[in-house]
């Protein structure tokens, strides 16, 4: 089960029902004792119980469809073009194969007003239709999610285990199952035979069958499940039906839809095991997670298995051990220990920022750590998040570790008058922030319980939003064209679900708009699309997703408008009106409505890097730990020809520290070679290699990193320069903030 089941449409009567299509037969093994090793023998229990279920509802739905009337109906494609069929007959599958065979064989699903729809699924009335092959975002949902029971179906006939869910996610999709007396899957003997069974199951060529079902034909399908049996009973209303698929001997609780048969697809592989929790509660049933990933052609799994053993190689977490910038505790779970080196980063980042804040006007502030629920109640965040939030009582009274800036802000700016002359007020905080992340979800640095952002909001008349919101996405521009990532910008528009005008929303998303459009035709494109629907209950947003050197996309920035905020806490300033010195007070009536000459300011929350703790490894793995020479904490090694060298690699070590470069020596007793294929290791971006001649001259001769090919085969990759020059060339990289390892 992929997703939540919603209600299906319920058949109506027809003359004559065809016969249920038979589960396909295995194909025989040419070695009887393999196909005892791959799977259970005799297979388990449910599955006869389950199919003699799903068969002779299975007749009773075909026989009510075939009861259907047949009227032509007009199918309307994206090109405008309109294809005549008939209703309860006519299928999308069809429709593509009269078209051309290429297209049906590339299609994985259909979209049919709006609606994904099954390739075998007969259309019902005039409709538009949309094809979609494994390009698209919602092809490959639906792929991975038919690859996902394919894993089940392999899963039950090798294990007899008891299934939970199994969806897509964006790079492929796994299970969740209970097995039999708590066994655990074994990466060396469980491995091979899923891939296998997941092969012969493709080769089968088994049809996805859709089927609604009630939810009391459910409780018994499923008697011998207990999760599924929790599922139904809380997830389906009662008197309601939703849908289950089959593929051969696997029927699942799903809504669909899924691709026409399993020979779609081509090619499958089992990545990776790991243990969860039942609903993600540790409080529940431990469970095994089985991950997997597929393709429609062999080609696109082995390039995407090269691409995952260069991921692996970036893996943050490998690369802050190796390279010692950080490790977690198990006694403090989620919170990160960062090490020298890693901190350098860590201030680095954090310094580059607050540059960036003075040339741009913001101001920094500090705010408490920790409240008392009463502030998170009058912010709204409480009905809505305090189980994620870290609390205990003090004096009686509950508190809570700050999970975000924005309340504190509010109390900041509240705390005495504002005139229209001061907005906007750019609030800047490096807060530590705490948020009670379950501990199945704690992941290296990228999902962490004790986190810093770079967090700001910003005060502004309405008037005012559209001008920052365009110097934002300057910021933006800056921040990631120096760290070498390309970026795209999402505006997400009004929810049904929303707390104000709207026609505050509009204009707020006119006004977003507009920015958006001006920022994307000034200097290099970037390009904006439209999320409808999508934006926070208090205002419009713009999320910025950076795609990194692999091509992955991670959102860390976002622009938010909040109207809500400052309603919430009365907060004000005297408007151009009224004119006049600021008074001593900003208490509204009695009411909380605004006196006559002021007004509510606009907030705009506003994050670049997000949290430095995942922005960190999102670096890490985009650099492959091989950091630019601004941001590195190994910039410069400095090693010895012979001992007698010692004194001056002293002496220029002690020179570049006085400059403030990250510089380290070696004086070790380890061979030259040893020491330089040591700082090649560790990602020194130079190691300055000095003997009798650079004593003498008083130069020395630098290896760039970037460069150790060039430098080992004579080809100029080594440069020697005079320590003066050499010092100002570094200097001069350094302030460049250059992505490019090179002295110029």
């Amino acid at each position: 089960m992929a997703s939540q089941p919603k209600e299906a449409k319920e058949a109506s009567k027809a003359p004559k029902a065809p016969k249920a299509p038979k589960a396909p037969k295995a194909k025989p093994s040419k070695d009887a004792a393999t196909a005892v090793t791959l799977e259970l023998r005799p297979a388990p229990s449910f599955f006869d119980h389950r199919i003699s279920i799903f068969e002779k509802l299975w007749n009773q739905q075909k026989q009510a469809e075939a009861e259907r009337p047949r009227d032509k109906i007009s199918v309307t494609l994206p090109d405008g073009k309109v294809h005549v069929g008939t209703s309860w007959e006519t299928t999308p599958f069809e429709l593509a194969r009269s078209i051309s065979k290429s297209l049906s064989d590339r299609i994985v699903i259909a979209r049919v007003n709006d609606e994904l729809w099954d390739l075998g699924r007969p259309l019902e009335s005039d409709c538009r239709l949309e094809f979609l092959d494994f390009e698209s975002d919602d092809g490959k949902k639906v792929f991975w999610h038919s690859s996902a029971h394919i894993l089940g179906e392999a899963a039950e006939r090798r294990f007899g285990c008891h299934l939970v869910i199994g969806p897509p996610t964006t790079n492929g999709f796994y299970y969740e199952m209970s097995l039999p007396d708590n066994r655990a899957v074994s990466a060396t003997d469980d491995v091979d035979p899923l891939n296998a069974l997941a092969k012969s199951i493709a080769d089968e060529k088994q049809p996805f069958q859709r089927l609604t079902i009630s939810k009391e034909q459910l409780l018994e399908m499923f008697k011998s499940n207990k999760y599924k049996q929790h599922i139904i009973r809380d997830k389906i209303p009662d008197g309601t039906s939703t849908t289950v698929y089959r593929c051969g001997p696997l029927i699942d609780l799903c809504r669909g839809p899924h691709v026409m048969d399993t020979s779609k697809i081509k090619a499958f592989s089992v990545l990776k095991l790991s243990a969860s929790y039942f609903l993600g509660d540790p409080a529940n049933d431990s469970l095994q997670r089985i991950y997997g990933i597929s393709f429609p052609d062999k080609k696109r799994l082995a390039e995407h298995m090269k691409y995952l053993e260069e991921a692996a190689k970036r893996d943050h977490r490998r690369i802050g051990k190796d390279q010692e910038l950080f490790f977690f505790h198990d006694l403090s779970p989620g919170s990160c220990f960062f090490l020298p080196h890693g901190s350098i980063i860590y201030n680095t980042l954090q310094s580059f920022i607050r540059s960036e804040y003075w040339k741009r006007g913001y101001q920094e502030v500090m705010s408490p750590n920790m409240f008392n629920s009463a502030l998170w109640q009058k912010s709204g965040h409480w009905q809505h998040y305090h189980e994620d939030m870290f609390t205990f009582e003090v004096e009686k009274d509950t508190w809570a570790l700050k999970p975000m800036n924005c309340p504190g802000h509010c109390l900041i700016f509240g705390s005495r008058a504002r005139n229209y002359r001061e907005l906007p007020i750019r609030m800047a905080e490096f807060g530590v922030l705490h948020r009670n992340e379950a501990s199945g979800a704690l992941s290296g640095l990228t999902r962490v319980r004790r986190f810093v952002q770079d967090d700001s909001h910003i005060f502004c008349t309405e008037d005012q939003v559209g001008e920052e919101v365009s110097a934002v996405f300057d910021f933006f521009r800056t921040v990631y064209g120096i760290l070498d990532f390309s970026f795209k910008l999402k505006l997400s528009t009004r929810p049904e679900k929303y707390l104000g005008q709207v026609e505050t929303w509009d204009k707020a998303e006119k006004t977003l708009e507009n920015a958006l459009n001006s920022f994307s035709s000034a200097g290099k494109p970037v390009p904006w699309e439209l999320n409808p629907g999508d934006g926070a209950f208090y205002g419009p947003k713009v999320d910025i997703t950076i795609t990194d050197a692999l091509q992955r996309e991670h959102q860390c920035a976002t622009i938010q408008l909040d109207f809500q905020l400052p309603e919430r806490f009365t907060l004000s300033y005297q408007t151009a009106d009224e004119g006049g010195a600021p008074e001593s007070t900003t208490a509204p009536d009695a009411e909380g409505a605004l006196r006559q000459g002021h007004a509510r300011p606009v907030i705009i929350h506003r994050a670049i890097y997000g949290s430095f703790e995942r922005f960190i490894g999102i670096l890490t793995e985009h650099f492959g730990g091989k950091w630019p020479f601004w941001l590195s904490p190994r910039q410069i090694l400095i090693v010895p020809v012979m001992l007698s060298a010692t004194d001056y690699v002293k002496e220029v070590w002690a020179l570049l520290r006085s400059h403030e470069f990250h510089a380290d020596m070696d004086i070790g007793a380890n061979t030259l070679n040893k020491k330089i294929r040591s700082g090649q290791l560790l990602q020194y971006n130079f190691i300055l290699v000095l003997g009798a001649k650079e004593m003498s001259e008083r130069t020395v001769s630098i290896r760039s990193r970037d460069f150790v090919e060039k430098s080992q085969s004579g080809e100029g990759g080594q440069v020697v320069l005079g320590l003066d020059e050499a010092i100002d060339k570094f200097k001069a990289l350094r302030q460049s903030k250059d992505a490019q390892n090179q002295l110029a």
